[in-house]
């Protein structure tokens, strides 16, 4: 499949041309991570690496495990470790998220995140070839499996960073806390000042008290084609 070269702050990494790309989620994601360390770090769902590379330069004492399922995103990513130069702290297993039981050990990371398929796959249009369709439709991962497995790899007090649709947060919760994650921190993304919520970045914590903080919107636009300051920060670019 044809690639091309992209860059987003300090991270080069080659996408598939016609197949699964990442978007804004990714990265509003990434700067969601807030925690001072961390020392071992697990990306479900990697896709092209996007979310593990970006936190192993954020991170730069941590260790980060990409899991893909796709072999040709697997492939993508194991490529763009090395052009990051960071094989010696990235590594990535292609794996069945519904298996990691099978190849991970129990609380082993302090930090899970995961941008994964929200889209329930009666819901929706189905993406254009099964690459992007399996990345965006819960095809072969679904929300209870995907907490299942985030918890078993989460240390004690350790942290769930998860990007969502705002109209599942209820079943969302419901599952953190069979699994023991309890949700501390939550963030609405809206296109504009005027728009709905589509998007939401949730916190949740293994072990913790119940208590929960709404952190002020983000807004992608300040108006029409403007990025706003902040989306242009987390971007690293200046205001254009």
């Amino acid at each position: 499949m044809e690639t091309t070269l992209d860059g987003i702050r300090d991270v080069k990494l080659y996408q598939n041309k016609n197949g699964y790309r990442f978007s804004v989620d990714p990265v509003l994601l990434y700067s969601f991570v807030n925690m001072k360390y961390a020392h071992h770090i697990a990306d479900l769902g990697t896709g092209s690496g996007i979310i593990g590379l970006l936190l192993a330069k954020k991170y730069t004492a941590s260790s980060v495990l990409l899991v893909e399922l796709q072999e040709s995103l697997y492939r993508l990513a194991l490529k763009n470790i090395s052009l990051n130069n960071l094989d010696d702290r990235v590594k990535i297993i292609m794996a069945d998220i519904r298996e990691i039981k099978k190849k991970l050990q129990p609380m082993s990371h302090d930090i899970v995140v995961s941008n994964p398929p929200f889209r329930k796959p009666l819901s929706g249009l189905l993406s254009i070839g099964e690459e992007k369709s399996v990345a965006r439709h819960e095809l072969k991962l679904r929300l209870p499996e995907l907490v299942e497995s985030a918890s078993y790899l989460l240390k004690a007090r350790g942290r769930f960073f998860m990007i969502f649709h705002p109209e599942r947060i209820p079943e969302t919760f419901d599952e953190f806390r069979k699994n023991r994650l309890e949700p501390k921190r939550i963030r609405f993304v809206h296109n504009d000042a005027e728009s709905a919520s589509k998007i939401v970045l949730i916190e949740a914590v293994k072990e913790a008290r119940p208590g929960i903080k709404i952190e002020k919107p983000l807004f992608i636009y300040q108006k029409a084609g403007i990025y706003s300051d902040e989306i242009n920060e987390i971007y690293g670019r200046e205001n254009k």
